[in-house]
């Protein structure tokens, strides 16, 4: 199995790359895993104290089901992954079956800033974006799409998803193996994936 790494900054244009490498390869040979998938368990909050929670901060995600995940996939074992709401902020009760496939894609933007889900990574992807182009796809995302209020967008950017970028997952930019910037061009750095990708199958 090739584990393919793609992380980035909120609104970067990860599911874009993804879904270009996705469509390059057939259905039954790609499957993806996404880190918003494994936010820990916030049963116990109400939803106004879960939608003030940090999301954006590594302590979010439950890395340790996440490793136990992508390792039984590597031996062949199928798992169930969780479900998460993004407007209840938290998991369901519904799992997904995930197999085993040639290529699997781990994306999220916070995968880089563990060693352990790195070292399973057998390429790694940061998708680039200007901070402008990020917040505004942030703003259309989570007012059209999640139900937020924008001014409430807007505050949690500033107060929480600028600090953590620049903390956390910019700085593990410096992991990547390639770097994509998401624009008109970054169809040479997909056909580069697209090439290390075929390459490493054919092996």
């Amino acid at each position: 199995m090739l584990v393919i790494g793609i992380a980035g900054g909120t609104g970067c244009g990860k599911t874009t790359v993804v879904n270009q490498i996705i469509n390059e390869l057939a259905d039954s040979e790609v499957g993806v895993i996404s880190q918003d998938s494994y936010y820990n368990d916030l049963s116990h909050l109400t939803l106004t104290e879960r939608r003030e929670t940090n999301f954006d901060h590594p302590s979010s995600i439950d890395f340790e089901l996440l490793e136990e995940h992508l390792k039984e996939l590597k031996i062949g074992n199928s798992i169930q992954q969780p479900v998460y709401s993004f407007l209840e902020c938290n998991r369901t009760k519904e799992t997904v079956p995930t197999h085993p496939t040639k290529v699997l894609i781990v994306e999220g933007i916070l995968i880089f800033t563990t060693k352990e889900i790195r070292d399973m990574c057998d390429i790694k992807i940061f998708v680039h974006a200007d901070s402008d182009e990020r917040l505004i796809r942030r703003l259309k995302r989570d007012v059209n799409e999640r139900g937020w209020d924008l001014d409430e967008t807007i505050n949690k950017y500033q107060s929480v998803l600028k600090p953590m970028h620049l903390q956390f997952i910019e700085p593990s930019k410096e992991y990547a193996d390639i770097i994509i910037p998401n624009n008109k061009y970054n169809t040479v750095a997909v056909d580069i994936v697209r090439s290390i990708v075929n390459e490493k199958l054919i092996k």
